[in-house]
């Protein structure tokens, strides 16, 4: 190979130049020759034997020129991008130049590469995250909720109040008109606020078992069915019991059937802890993660590859109206109820597609600065946490991830090069929030 030229069309997309050395082109054609002169029928000869001369006599220059040509410009451009130090994002457009007296074959590849910018500091970076701290009180609030889980209900003679488990039949309509989903026949339902739109709860609360009457609820603007979301219902609703919770009492038996033949109440204390505690400490990795992210991303400018954005772009634009439509609802109707366009929706999706794009080309190069890789023993773990996720096989997933390895990979070592940045960085937890005793 002898080389290439670069120009730089943009910062992001250059357009290489790849001068193909002769002797390498020849000894591909000989290559391609002898592949294509195996399966090659020419009078008096054996499948193989015919001499080159006699083969392209026959059937022409052209197949072994064209393979040649297929094996030698990939290498050629595979070494160029290397001495060039360039790092494509996608499949080189290709084209052969005009062949000149005396000059070897020369072929141009046009493509998007990584940007090449200075990461500067990404070490000890400076953030605050929500603190960890469990109070006492929350303890016992959760406590309670699993003594409430477990509670005996009690039919009773008494109107409706907060916290109790009537059963009722319920049919709503919207203008009159019945809706989907609006309709019940012997429905247990506890009757706690916020639980339920707003008006259905305060609706109930004071009827009677035997008692009819039509209640007035609103779905709310951001309500996730787009058909309801805004609108006001009526609902007529029938009490035909109710029942109130008998709470478990709060001692080592009732510890046992949670936690176990060795629990006590302490022990349970301790274990519900623990858990608030675990949860919110993932829940804190996310929230800081986040501000890492995005404190880089505020610190560091380099221009994005257009064909990353916009391949981003689309996949968010196809993700809405998949959403959209596997919740029923008929896309180009969506859009009018909207007031938007396709290209709306595309266009709002542009910002958050940059960010990502940003993102993920900051990741990846802290994660080469700092060689760090997915181990097989990283993708080992992953394999066997989705098969307990999903009740398979490991070899069933495997199976299953085989086409999809490398964005496995890609998603391991991003994971891996967070917790990296997370763990480099200078945490500060602000102060538990006061629970009133």
């Amino acid at each position: 190979m002898s080389g290439a030229t670069v120009k730089h069309l943009d910062p992001t997309q250059v357009e290489l130049e790849i001068a193909i050395d002769r002797a390498e082109l020849d000894k591909a054609r000989e290559r391609a020759f002898r592949q294509l002169v195996k399966n090659a029928r020419i009078p008096g000869f054996r499948p193989g034997k015919a001499p080159r001369k006699i083969f392209e006599a026959q059937y022409g220059t052209a197949a072994i020129e064209e393979r040649a040509i297929d094996a030698v410009v990939p290498q050629a451009y595979n070494k160029a991008l290397e001495e060039n130090s360039l790092d494509p994002v996608e499949q080189p457009q290709v084209e052969l130049l005009p062949e000149e007296d005396g000059q070897p074959l020369r072929v141009r590849a046009t493509v998007s590469v990584r940007p090449q910018f200075d990461l500067g500091s990404y070490k000890g970076i400076e953030v605050e995250g929500s603190s960890i701290a469990v109070a006492d009180a929350e303890v016992e609030t959760t406590i309670e909720r699993l003594r409430t889980d477990a509670a005996t209900l009690i039919p009773v003679e008494r109107p409706v109040a907060l916290g109790d488990t009537p059963t009722i039949d319920y049919a709503g309509t919207i203008d009159g008109v019945p809706f989907d989903g609006g309709e019940a026949q012997q429905q247990p339902t506890r009757i706690e606020p916020g639980a339920f739109i707003p008006g259905f709860t305060d609706g109930i609360v004071g009827m009677n078992a035997g008692e009819s009457k039509d209640v007035e609820a609103h779905f709310p603007d951001d309500y996730g069915n787009a058909d309801l979301a805004g609108k006001t219902a009526v609902f007529h609703v029938t009490v035909r019991e109710n029942k109130i919770a008998e709470l478990p009492q709060l001692d080592d038996e009732f510890a046992k059937r949670i936690g176990g033949d060795a629990a006590t109440v302490a022990s349970l204390r301790t274990d519900v802890r623990e858990s608030i505690e675990r949860h919110r400490r993932a829940a804190q990795r996310r929230e800081l993660s986040g501000k890492v992210v995005d404190k880089l991303l505020a610190a560091v400018e380099f221009p994005l590859p257009a064909v990353l954005v916009d391949r981003q772009s689309e996949s968010l634009f196809t993700e809405a109206r998949t959403y959209v439509e596997r919740a029923g609802l008929e896309w180009q109707k969506y859009l009018s109820d909207q007031g938007k366009t396709e290209e709306d929706v595309r266009n709002q999706y542009r910002a958050d597609a940059e960010k990502r794009v940003k993102t993920s080309l900051l990741v990846e190069a802290i994660a080469k600065a700092e060689k760090i890789t997915a181990t097989e023993a990283d993708v080992e773990a992953e394999i066997a946490s989705l098969a307990r996720q999903y009740g398979q096989t490991r070899e069933a997933i495997l199976s299953m991830l085989r086409p999809n390895l490398g964005a496995l990979i890609d998603g391991i070592v991003r994971t891996k090069t967070l917790e990296f940045l997370l763990d480099n960085a200078k945490v500060t937890e602000t102060a538990p929030p006061a629970v009133a005793g």
